[in-house]
């Protein structure tokens, strides 16, 4: 990760030092904060790097009786425990360093970057341990959180089923009432990241069942306590439990996180505490979806971070070549980064992957003032920014920066395809990012199914606010009314095609409405990264007069990559908009015999 876009990520643009004046967050300052990305940076490179493409090559395996992970995993994750990174976030009261989210999420994805197998373990417990934190009892919290947020127990997420995937409606697995207040489960969960191990004492397992005769659908599912091994009143471990593994999946990439199809209750009974109400399983578990998805953002930035790093790094030493203006076949050859071509490549990465990270950690930001905000009605506008943001912190990310890592491995030729080098397996690793936590297809329907219509277009109303407030000011500057014009162009343009769609689906045609809604989340994706860019440039503008050397060309650099984005990326938008505007049917109308 470069260090110094980090700092200027949360220092210059998002001003994460004002949070410290908030009570919540009023025992830290900006150097406990550098003290964390510090000791982030040395934990990563000293325990979570040096192993990542070992465990990539040797990925978990079953021998019928136990899932084996090579050591170093252990090593790596005992000493992230051990610094406290599991409870991070969390309020002092429940044991943690009460960090605003925002810099922890920008630690997580240093971890990442350096290692995303060996990192999903303690980030799925964390997620896991906060979903407890705001649904569970305090019984549950005692029992069940305490013990993950120490590190001696695992989370897990148990959402898919083999024949449902993401249709969640669809689920089968049942839960059925005990005498005691507890629940028997009876069904089988797929691609259960962290299902199965030995590198903590115990699995908690969150999982959605429907309690036998509830209603079918959504409204029907609740949320379960299932642990690996059964816990005692006292807190000590029981008997094992009746959840069992039933195969591992072997992936493309993100082989270092074991991935489990779990049976339950099978031939002993899975035994589970409900979370929450019945029936409020689904809005229990998006608590930690909606954490997930913003984590997912995160790592796809910080994967297609490090590609770039990497690539950026090579093309600086890597000879080859002459420029076309050279006539001389005899003359030295020059570094690739000399090339158009390839420096066309890197100013690519380099707009895809610094856009992407400031909208997760934008993101972050949010979920820190929501959590200190006292006034109502600031508080709901908060929460609202977050709802429309969040499909686009998932989607875009792990859409573009993983069309980064294919550029890194491009700048690198045949180098870049072999395994001698680590940006094939960034590719690979990251490719996973547009699946899992809510398909990225999915995400555009929840943006313009769900979130742009939400409170007759509140959260929407607010977000064009925001850019609008951007485009006024750096109007106002020279060197940026170029950018604000065609920002101000792109929201209007975005603002008049939901409008277009909405009277689709007021006039019922709710299939053609959202036909093209993977569009519809690339234009509002393309159209708020720009946004962010225009904002990183105000900054990088202001600050530029008064830097130092090393400053005056990070400054410049920035400038540079949001002159790429607006002038290379931002009219693809327009694209799309006027595909979205004119209602086109052509993958909606293609049936399945003309394939």
């Amino acid at each position: 990760m470069n260090r110094r876009d980090l700092d200027f990520m949360l220092y210059e643009l998002l001003d994460i030092g004002g949070l410290t004046g908030a009570p919540r967050f009023a025992m830290h300052d900006r150097a406990a904060f550098d003290g964390v990305l510090d000791a982030a940076m040395k934990l990563a490179e000293q325990k979570f790097l040096p192993h990542a493409a070992k465990l990539d090559a040797n990925e978990p395996h079953f021998d019928g009786e136990r899932v084996h992970i090579i050591p170093e995993v252990r090593e790596a994750l005992d000493a992230y425990v051990e610094g406290g990174w599991m409870s991070a976030a969390f309020d002092e009261r429940h044991g943690g360093m009460q960090l605003p989210y925002a810099v922890v999420a920008a630690a997580n994805g240093i971890f990442v970057a350096a290692n995303c197998g060996t990192s999903g373990y303690p980030f799925l417990t964390s997620a896991a341990a906060n979903l407890l934190r705001a649904h569970g009892t305090p019984e549950q919290q005692t029992r069940y959180m305490k013990p993950m947020l120490e590190g001696r127990w695992f989370g897990t997420m148990c959402l898919s089923e083999p024949q449902a995937g993401s249709s969640l409606g669809d689920i089968r697995t049942r839960a059925i009432p005990q005498a005691d207040g507890s629940y028997h489960l009876v069904g089988n969960k797929m691609w259960i990241s962290g299902g199965e191990h030995d590198l903590s004492e115990n699995i908690v397992h969150l999982v959605l069942a429907r309690i036998d005769g509830a209603p079918a659908g959504v409204k029907g599912i609740s949320l379960f306590i299932v642990p690996k091994h059964r816990v005692n009143p006292d807190g000590s471990l029981g008997a094992r439990n009746g959840v069992r593994l039933a195969g591992l999946n072997h992936k493309m990439g993100y082989r270092g996180t074991v991935n489990t199809a779990l049976n339950f209750g099978e031939t002993v009974p899975a035994v589970g505490q409900i979370v929450g109400s019945p029936g409020q399983g689904l809005a229990c578990m998006f608590h930690m979806m909606n954490e997930a998805r913003i984590g997912v953002g995160m790592g796809a930035a910080t994967m297609g971070y490090a590609g770039y790093l990497f690539s950026l790094d090579y093309a600086r030493q890597r000879p080859q070549g002459r420029p076309a203006s050279a006539k001389d076949p005899a003359s030295k050859p020059v570094m690739i980064i000399e090339h158009s071509d390839v420096r066309r490549m890197l100013l690519q990465q380099k707009a895809y992957v610094e856009g992407g990270l400031a909208l997760c950690l934008y993101c972050a930001k949010l979920v820190d003032e929501q959590s200190i905000e006292q006034d109502p009605k600031r508080r709901e506008e908060l929460h609202l920014l977050l709802e429309i943001l969040t499909p686009m912190a998932k989607a875009w990310p792990s859409d573009f920066c993983l069309e980064a890592n294919k550029l890194a491995i491009q700048v690198l030729g045949g180098y870049g395809y072999t395994r001698d080098y680590p940006v094939e397996r960034y590719y690979r690793d990251n490719r996973l990012n547009p699946i899992h936590e809510g398909t990225n297809g999915i995400q555009g329907l929840d943006l313009l199914g769900r979130k742009v219509t939400m409170h007759n277009g509140a959260a929407l109303r607010l977000l064009l606010g925001r850019i609008g407030a951007t485009v006024k000011a750096a109007s106002a500057v020279p060197e940026l009314a170029e950018y604000a014009q065609a920002l101000k162009q792109a929201a209007d343009t975005a603002a008049q095609v939901t409008m277009t769609l909405g009277q689709a689906a007021l006039q019922g045609k709710l299939d053609l409405f959202l036909a093209n809604a993977h569009l519809y989340l690339e234009m509002m994706g393309h159209t708020v990264i720009a946004w962010l860019w225009l904002e990183q440039a105000s900054k990088a503008q202001a600050a530029l007069a008064g830097a130092g050397a090393a400053d005056r060309a990070f400054y410049a650099g920035k400038l540079r990559a949001c002159r790429y984005f607006f002038r290379y990326e931002l009219p693809k938008a327009a694209r799309q908009a006027e595909l979205l505007a004119r209602l086109d049917d052509t993958c909606l109308a293609m049936s399945a015999d003309e394939f």
